[in-house]
């Protein structure tokens, strides 16, 4: 059930906050020992929040899955890693207060890749996260779990984050909604940063409006995030009934050439057909540096995680390793304990990118083409009004498919990862199924790309085309 479904209910007087989390709760005991999208909830402390919420609130008694790497004051926050297992929230992350402030209830710690770090949440320390199409394969990731739980039935909407897609990706794979937004719109502090110029927060759910109110509620500035933006937040869902007619919608030659599955690309080719059919214009236009991408990212986000992941050194917080020789042996071996492979592989390479020697080689010359990449982007936003792709190449694969091979893993990001590189905001919406690697009826996705803080557009097209 959608949260406009739920939110007329309650003003109805129709069900309760308390008789949603307990409907919840029942959902996740039933069927989250298959999927395993949930690394904890705490129903006791759900209820004694939706006790005192306000159901006039736009989102009055809504209970939202958080992804776990977000703070949630008093909850755990493992980030999906043995490095902070045992870790518990001091504080609220601006999305929780914001959240709240909404009537929100955050109910439920979803799973996920390590540090957000992975297309598949195999890279998970704690758990498997399965998708409930086909429990065989994967949800997607980083945000495997987040996306699962709404396709399982087990949460309403969830938080997610994305730095290369990890929102949008598993929200196609797994058949939901899962909206990017621009890069400053909605505040980072209380995510734990995987790469500080890519992460952004935003919803997956279960329809177009549902994400169009949670952005409402967690866009805007905060103090306590230097590169939030303060500007007005529009209304996103004035407009989310306008439809497409006299729109300009740009198909780039580079996101349909090879390596696409064919019913990937024959349910985005007939979304498009559809939105033409309701008056939008259709034109060809040329990202010509979309090929550099997942190059250019996997310079920028290794190198920016090596960075922030230093604070993880066995002293402050998290996993601390036993019987160190010395302190040197302490940052050692609680890191070498702490960090799975996929997360050492990334601080490896970041740290090696960023060494004297090779800092003008690498990641100066990937920050030149990520300029690139975002110029190509602005020159084609003067002729479209949005862009239209596929989100993934293929649907899900099967759990343990690639993961021998991680460079596999990495390009199949590589419809997603330039819109993080260009601060853009993107979403996946449900977009058909078709037939891969022996499985019938997977969930794809639509990809709509706007320009930079262009969600309003972004979200009346996803209306339009979820329609």
């Amino acid at each position: 059930m959608t949260i406009t479904q739920l939110r007329q209910q309650l003003t109805a007087g129709e069900t309760t906050p308390a008789a949603i989390l307990g409907k919840l709760a029942g959902e996740i005991s039933a069927r989250d020992g298959q999927t395993g999208a949930y690394l904890s909830h705490n129903l006791e402390a759900a209820l004694a929040e939706a006790a005192q919420v306000d159901l006039s609130l736009p989102l009055g008694g809504i209970p939202i899955g958080i992804k776990d790497n977000m703070n949630v004051l008093g909850q755990p926050c493992t980030c999906g890693s043995k490095f902070l297992e045992n870790f518990i929230s001091p504080y609220d992350a601006t999305v929780i207060r914001k959240l709240r402030a909404a009537g929100a209830i955050p109910f439920g710690r979803m799973n996920q890749d390590e540090f957000a770090m992975g297309s598949s949440t195999e890279n998970s320390a704690l758990q498997v996260t399965r998708n409930p199409h086909d429990p065989t394969r994967i949800p997607g990731g980083s945000s495997g779990g987040s996306a699962a739980a709404v396709a399982d039935g087990t949460a309403i909407a969830t938080l997610g984050s994305d730095t290369g897609g990890s929102i949008r990706q598993p929200a196609s794979h797994c058949g939901v909604v899962g909206l990017k937004p621009s890069y400053g719109r909605v505040s980072r502090y209380g995510l734990v940063a995987f790469a500080s110029s890519l992460d952004q927060i935003g919803p997956l759910t279960q329809s177009v409006e549902d994400a169009a109110l949670i952005l409402q509620a967690i866009a805007g500035v905060d103090p306590h995030d230097s590169t939030s933006l303060d500007v007005p937040v529009p209304d996103y869902l004035s407009g989310l009934n306008d439809g497409v007619k006299g729109l300009k919608l740009g198909i780039p030659k580079e996101y349909f050439g090879d390596g696409i599955d064919p019913g990937v690309r024959k349910n985005v080719e007939a979304a498009i057909q559809k939105l033409a059919a309701q008056g939008a214009e259709i034109i060809d236009i040329s990202l010509p540096h979309t090929e550099h991408a997942v190059a250019t990212y996997y310079v920028i986000a290794p190198a920016e995680a090596s960075s922030n992941l230093s604070r993880f050194d066995g002293i402050r917080y998290g996993h601390r390793a036993a019987n160190p020789a010395d302190i040197l042996d302490l940052y050692q071996k609680s890191r070498e304990e702490g960090f799975g492979p996929e997360v050492k592989r990334r601080i490896i390479l970041g740290t090696y990118v960023l060494s004297s020697g090779y800092y003008d080689a690498y990641y100066g010359r990937a920050q030149k083409v990520r300029t690139l990449i975002r110029r190509d982007f602005e020159n084609a936003f003067q002729k479209v009004d949005a862009i239209l792709s596929p989100v993934a190449p293929a649907p899900a694969r099967k759990i343990g498919g690639i993961s021998a091979d991680p460079l596999q893993e990495y390009l199949s990001d590589i419809f997603t990862i330039a819109a993080n590189l260009a601060g853009i905001p993107g979403i996946s919406i449900p977009c058909g199924t078709a037939d891969f690697d022996g499985g019938k009826n997977l969930p794809t996705g639509l990809q709509i790309l706007a320009p930079h803080l262009g969600e309003a557009k972004m979200l009346q097209i996803a209306k339009a085309a979820e329609a």
